[in-house]
């Protein structure tokens, strides 16, 4: 299990790091409207992915501390874990806004929010990157 533990966790920070300093940027600079236009489909595939490892992480953690591995293996499976959580709470509403047909993707609410949405994602990247070290710190 913390194989399983460790491999999902490097998936989803390195993914996460990815849209962080890669991906987003990227749309970004072509502008607003194409950037909303952009970052709709690509967020729902990043789901897709995402998603399953975050929780596939987060149960082979615990079931590593629940095996013996130590609280190292809690910690960063509850780290991994919380992404999922802080995502359905916090950054939810400001990915249906997003996806509203309302939404003017030209408009000054649309660059907000996906600046909003950038910095929200960067704290699931560093509870993914923190889970990940510790993954590593424990398998020593």
């Amino acid at each position: 299990m913390e194989f399983i533990a460790t491999l999902t966790c490097a998936l989803f920070a390195g993914a996460a790091l990815y849209i962080n300093l890669v991906e987003h940027p990227a749309r970004m600079s072509g502008g607003t409207e194409l950037a909303v236009t952009e970052w709709i489909p690509s967020y729902q595939r990043a789901t897709r992915m995402q998603a399953p490892l975050a929780v596939i992480g987060f149960v082979s953690a615990i079931i590593a501390w629940l095996s013996g591995g130590g609280a190292t293996w809690l910690v960063g499976g509850i780290l991994l874990g919380l992404v999922v959580p802080f995502t359905l709470m916090v950054i939810k509403p400001t990915n249906q806004r997003l996806m509203s047909a309302e939404l003017d993707k030209r408009s000054d609410e649309a660059r907000a929010l996906l600046d909003k949405w950038s910095a929200r994602h960067t704290v699931r990247t560093g509870l993914s990157l923190l889970a990940l070290v510790l993954f590593i710190a424990a398998k020593g």
